[in-house]
């Protein structure tokens, strides 16, 4: 039975640290705020804020709603964003994607100050990533996948870890991760040819391909130790990862819950990002 790797003891941690920040800020009038823009009232989006304005008001973090039509303009949200960078009272932004199709998501991008892109959504925050440089704010759930392994103690260096997803959110800054703690990583994807013969040989993988229960013992060795990132409903409508948890977990040597794993680790993380954008400024 493998060893369960559980997103809430990593999350206590980092938010013991957020605690002790705050605790500081406090001494100097400074209370870290998070912006939570949102257009229109897609169901999903306002779930996800309240979850956020929740975990928010338990560790001491204020927040601050810009609920905008669903039909603003690029230029109406890039004047928004422009706004929000002169505004010293917000320390953070979040800005909930996908964006509408007729808004141009890249000026959205670059309109908001890196210092203030709590959920790296600017290219300098992501190009720093690629120069090796993890000064700037990192995409959450990389950083929760990591956070986890570190955590741990998964040996990193040196070491084949497999990463099933390429896109700019998780597989590539996820990569560049890895490779700054000196592990040898692959990139696949769901075109992958023989995908088993590649993760089954690695000694890490970490799975973001959003479908229930693909990954079964086939793609996995008794040593691999398992990242479950995706979240996606089964054939029975329950929450699951992409691994066959149920069977996966009886042969491996660690692995992530889902829900309970990397999920539980992202919002912690982007709140202590909150945090940190209010002690830079």
């Amino acid at each position: 039975m493998a060893e369960i790797l559980k997103g809430n003891v990593v999350a206590a941690q980092i938010k013991e640290k957020m605690k002790k920040d705050i605790e500081e800020l406090a001494k100097i009038g400074k209370i870290p705020t998070l912006g939570i823009v949102r257009l229109g009232n897609n169901p999903d989006d306002v779930s996800y804020e309240k979850s956020i304005i929740k975990n928010c008001d338990a560790i001491g973090i204020s927040s601050k709603v810009f609920e905008r039509n669903v039909d603003m303009t690029t230029e109406e949200l890039v004047a928004l964003m422009e706004e929000l960078n002169q505004d010293n009272s917000i320390s953070g932004v979040l800005v909930f994607r996908p964006l509408p199709k007729h808004i141009d998501e890249a000026k959205i991008r670059e309109a908001l100050s890196s210092l203030k892109d709590v959920d790296c959504m600017h290219p300098l925050n992501l190009a720093k990533i690629f120069e090796g440089n993890m000064t700037g704010f990192t995409p959450c759930t990389p950083k929760a996948a990591m956070e986890i392994l570190l955590y741990n103690n998964v040996a990193l260096e040196g070491k084949n870890v497999v990463v099933v997803n390429r896109s700019m959110v998780l597989g590539k800054p996820l990569a560049m991760m890895l490779l700054e703690k000196n592990a040898t990583v692959t990139i696949c994807h769901s075109r992958t040819k023989n995908l088993h013969e590649i993760t089954s040989k690695a000694d890490v993988v970490v799975t973001a391909l959003g479908k229930a229960k693909f990954f079964d013992e086939k793609y996995f060795n008794e040593n691999s130790v398992c990242i479950d990132v995706g979240v996606s409903l089964d054939n029975e409508g329950k929450l699951s990862g992409d691994i066959d948890y149920p069977k996966v977990s009886e042969m491996v040597s660690m692995i992530t819950p889902v829900p309970g794993g990397v999920g539980a680790v992202t919002t912690s993380l982007l709140l202590s990002h909150v945090v940190e954008a209010c002690k830079r400024m």
